[in-house]
């Protein structure tokens, strides 16, 4: 079962409830929803959604990895498969894949909420090796909290990984967001 559109979205609805002020920064990722069908499926060009998940410890810092395609320091997170059932499901999948962190050691800081602490549209290089082209990734990220610091990394995409200060985070607007949640008395 994949991603429904509807979901989608909904998704973005909920998001903008939130941060109103960041509808303009959406306004492709809108279009391509309402245009675009499969918007999930790392095949749809020139856009796709994929999901990141930011993970905080008990002493506020945040899991980053070093993405070997392209030699930056990311969260950790990736493409939506067919079998996700929803968002969420595959930005789990994604962080057990690459760091071991499951669903049990991960929890999300406010119960069952769906809701992506940040939407980011940015370039993804060609990747020749995969046949893929130049595109945009529509990031949906979410926070989860931890206890958990010991990873153990996917060898084949991930070459280190790190736990950070949310100042380190490679986009002001998430480092605000995990720095105001980071600040939060810790629960689990």
């Amino acid at each position: 079962m994949s991603i429904s559109q509807a979901e989608i979205r909904a998704t973005i609805r909920r998001y903008l409830d939130i941060y109103p002020e960041e509808s303009g920064n959406l306004q492709v990722l809108i279009r391509s929803v309402e245009n675009r069908p499969n918007l999930w499926s790392r095949k749809t060009y020139p856009m796709h959604i994929t999901c990141s998940a930011a993970v905080v410890d008990d002493l506020g810092q945040v899991l980053v990895i070093h993405n070997l395609a392209l030699d930056r320091w990311l969260l950790p997170g990736g493409h939506i498969e067919p079998s996700d059932f929803n968002l969420v499901a595959a930005c789990l999948r994604e962080l057990r894949e690459e760091s071991s962190i499951n669903s049990q050691l991960a929890v999300s800081p406010s119960g069952l909420d769906t809701t992506p602490i940040d939407i980011d549209i940015h370039e993804i290089p060609a990747n020749p090796k995969k046949s893929e082209p130049e595109h945009m990734h529509a990031d949906f990220r979410y926070v989860f909290r931890t206890l958990y610091q010991r990873v153990e990394v996917q060898d084949e995409e991930i070459g280190a990984y790190a736990w950070r200060r949310p100042r380190d985070l490679h986009t002001l607007r998430l480092v605000q967001k995990i720095t105001e949640l980071a600040d939060q008395p810790f629960a689990v």
